[in-house]
């Protein structure tokens, strides 16, 4: 059987023939919530804010910080939500990756965010 491989534009326009319009999810950390194949890559800020904007967003940020780092970037009131999601094949999730990782237990500030440093990740799910 062959392996299909989409990109971001690719996964886009398969979603919309198929008349499925997945929102992008947002999560605190980059995770892979079920089995599947996934690709991460990086996302600059502008790119994440078209996202959010075409496809809308649903949030599993589960913590208060995060979610508040998350709005200021994207320019949209991202709500703390902390629940088990799980990603669907074909949809989009951008995570906020810290730059490093925090001692265990250890839940930051927004202030904290900010000096540690964060980027942004676009995790497809493919299938």
């Amino acid at each position: 059987m062959e392996e299909q491989i989409y990109f971001a534009e690719e996964l886009q326009e398969l979603r919309l023939a198929d008349g499925i319009q997945y929102p992008v999810v947002l999560f605190n950390g980059p995770v892979c919530t079920a089995e599947g194949l996934y690709r991460v890559s990086e996302l600059d800020f502008e790119e994440a804010r078209r996202l959010v904007c075409r496809w809308g967003f649903e949030s599993a940020v589960g913590h208060v910080a995060s979610a508040e780092v998350l709005s200021a970037v994207l320019g949209v009131p991202v709500p703390m939500n902390r629940v088990d999601y799980v990603q669907k094949a074909g949809q989009m999730a951008i995570a906020l990756k810290l730059n490093k990782r925090p001692e265990e237990g250890r839940i930051l500030t927004v202030a904290e965010i900010y000096a540690v440093g964060f980027r942004l990740q676009l995790l497809e799910r493919l299938d």
